[in-house]
């Protein structure tokens, strides 16, 4: 029996504009980054992720969005955990020039799992 490696959930906040292109990925990748986003950074809690599309994204974009998706565990081991606030504000950062190699190692679909107005 074959089976998928093991994987790690991730969430990512996100707005309106970032949606709309993982949208037309079919729901399968993050879009590359613009100039002055050297770092695609996804998050290893729900509601921190929450409060970002809630109170960051809401106020600039006029909508915010949590995104949930799976990555192979072993392929995020390179990435070290960045704690970027209180206990349970973890990052990964990846680099932009990493995203490629990042997205093909997300299994299944990125979803939408909350949204705020």
């Amino acid at each position: 029996m074959t089976g998928r490696p093991p994987t790690t959930p991730l969430w990512r906040p996100t707005g309106p504009k970032e949606l709309a292109l993982v949208r037309d990925s079919r729901w399968r990748a993050w879009p590359p980054r613009l100039p002055e986003q050297p770092i695609f950074y996804p998050v290893l809690n729900e509601d921190y992720a929450i409060r970002i599309a809630r109170d960051w994204n809401v106020k600039h974009d006029g909508a915010g969005f949590v995104t949930r998706f799976e990555v192979e565990t072993g392929f995020l081991s390179r990435y070290p955990v960045r704690r970027v606030g209180g206990e349970t504000i973890l990052e990964l950062w990846v680099p932009a020039e990493e995203l490629d190699d990042f997205n093909a190692h997300v299994v299944g679909r990125i979803r939408v799992v909350h949204e705020f107005h």
